[in-house]
């Protein structure tokens, strides 16, 4: 079954005018690079939204200390190569202190992600950021409008968002608030591995399957050949064909079983999966309003 293009190329022209949008209404744009595929593709964009200068922003990490090492090296290898501007941020206080095992994966993600995030946007004065979170990922993250205004704490309320209709966008904002916007909003999983392929976009190698050493935990399997992996008593460490759907915190971050090694078996894998690639992040999982929750206190 060949895929639509037209239908890639429809998203890719709407994705590049929220961009120039951004860049024309606002002061002091970033866009949030988490390294995974979701920032690859945005980046791509982005390239194409402002050919032939480079990106007129700054990318932004926000570094938990607990990522894979493959994303550490891509991350730097990457941005060198596009010669863009990386700003690498923490939250200094809690860097190397916080652990989900110690504290929880609720309170470490707020003090690592969420905090590190709203600090460095106060830091820097960003008024605006790009995030490449999508509609279909997560039902609260489906309430989302594309430019999402957060108030003078970074907090986001959907009850008091504006609207967006005929892609018109209100860019006005309150002196304090900021806007998180989300130019992917209306991709699937399906489209960003789909566009991967056609512009061949470079991404971190832990997406293809190969053989780790995993415990299986409560169906998730969890990496355990990494420095920061959580092992449970009596939880036990096998070998497993598996890859990753979504990249984030190694003690975190559960893979999937999988034999996929090239983009063709991934997009034939997600063409047909049941059940959405959040379902393997362990953040997302201590209640149904999960996600709601952290993106309530400030978190993407």
């Amino acid at each position: 079954m060949a895929y639509n293009i037209t239908h890639l190329k429809q998203l890719e022209s709407e994705s590049i005018h929220i961009m120039r949008e951004v860049v024309a209404e606002f002061k002091k744009p970033v866009m949030l690079y988490s390294v995974g595929k979701d920032s690859s593709v945005m980046l791509r964009l982005a390239q194409k939204a402002f050919f032939p200068d480079k990106i007129p922003f700054p990318l932004m990490h926000i570094d938990t200390g607990y990522k894979f090492p493959e994303m550490y090296e891509f991350r730097d290898e990457f941005v060198k190569t596009i010669e863009a501007e990386l700003i690498i941020e923490k939250n200094k206080e809690w860097f190397g202190k916080s652990h989900p095992l110690k504290f929880g994966t609720d309170k470490c993600c707020r003090l690592l992600k969420t905090q590190g995030l709203l600090g460095a946007l106060e830091k820097h004065g960003f008024d605006a950021a790009f995030g490449g979170a999508r509609r279909e990922e997560e039902k609260s993250r489906a309430k989302e409008r594309i430019f999402s205004v957060r108030d003078h704490f970074g907090q986001w309320n959907p009850k008091v968002q504006k609207p967006e209709l005929w892609n018109l966008y209100n860019c006005r904002i309150n002196e304090g608030e900021t806007v998180r916007v989300f130019p992917l909003s209306n991709w699937t999983e399906f489209d960003i591995w789909n566009y991967i392929k056609l512009e061949e976009i470079p991404i971190v190698p832990i997406y293809y399957a190969k053989k780790r050493k995993v415990v299986n935990r409560k169906g998730v399997l969890i990496p355990a050949d990494y420095e920061h992996a959580i092992i449970q008593e009596n939880e036990e460490i096998t070998e497993e064909w598996c890859r990753f759907r979504s990249l984030g915190c190694i003690p975190c971050t559960g893979a999937i079983k999988s034999k996929a090694t090239t983009l063709n078996e991934i997009i034939e894998e997600v063409r047909y999966a049941e059940r959405s690639e959040r379902e393997n992040r362990v953040i997302d999982l201590n209640s149904d309003s999960a996600m709601e929750d952290k993106k309530r206190e400030g978190y993407f």
